[in-house]
């Protein structure tokens, strides 16, 4: 299936993010404001979600709304095409920027729907201190490397706190983080979703 025929022909296994009440969508790739200064999604509509995943976000929201209620929910990044994948390949691979994305061999999770990068926002709309940036390709940004970055003064117990609130949020929709990336979170075992569901190219 092609990201233009869930745009065309919106089908059950796919829901719009507008649809989350109370969720902020910030696309990175829609624009220039991204890792690669360059618009990623130019002409495609990325912002999609399987039912389920979109699901999950909607009991991450609530859960913020419950327990952080002056902060917010914003997906940076959600349905990542196949095709797009490819092209950030062709950019990174053999870089030291590999690391923070899928081999589109592999598959990357965002290709299937099942995963989103995500930030918060607090009650003046600006975005969280979390230590380093979204897409930013550093150690800092190791969920896996907090305790160490944290020792080496290259965090702060305020980052952590705010990567906690976030994981909290996310953790109650039903999505796991990965070890790499503080903005990143799966919905479902990854390689489940390889193996059973299809990409989106």
């Amino acid at each position: 299936m092609r990201v233009e025929d869930i745009a065309r022909h919106p089908s059950p296994p796919f829901r719009r993010l507008e649809t989350i009440r109370g969720l902020r969508i910030d696309l990175r790739y829609a624009s220039a404001n991204n890792f690669d200064g360059r618009v990623l999604y130019r002409d495609i509509d990325c912002a999609w979600l399987r039912g389920e995943a979109c699901t999950g976000l909607e009991a991450a929201v609530a859960w913020l709304e419950s327990e952080h209620p002056a902060l917010r929910l914003v997906v940076l990044d959600a349905l990542r095409p196949q095709r797009v994948q490819e092209a950030i390949w062709r950019d990174v691979a053999g870089t030291q920027a590999a690391l923070y994305f899928a081999d589109p061999a592999r598959g990357s999770i965002h290709s299937y729907g099942m995963a989103v990068d995500a930030t918060l926002i607090d009650a003046e709309g600006r975005e969280l201190d979390m230590g380093s940036g979204f897409d930013e390709m550093v150690l800092a940004s190791h969920p896996a490397l907090e305790a160490e970055q944290l020792a080496a003064g290259a965090i702060t117990r305020a980052h952590v706190a705010a990567r906690e609130i976030l994981r909290g949020a996310m953790g109650a929709g039903g999505f796991l983080g990965i070890p790499t990336e503080w903005w990143h979170f799966n919905f479902g075992d990854p390689e489940r979703i390889r193996r059973e569901l299809p990409r989106v190219e």
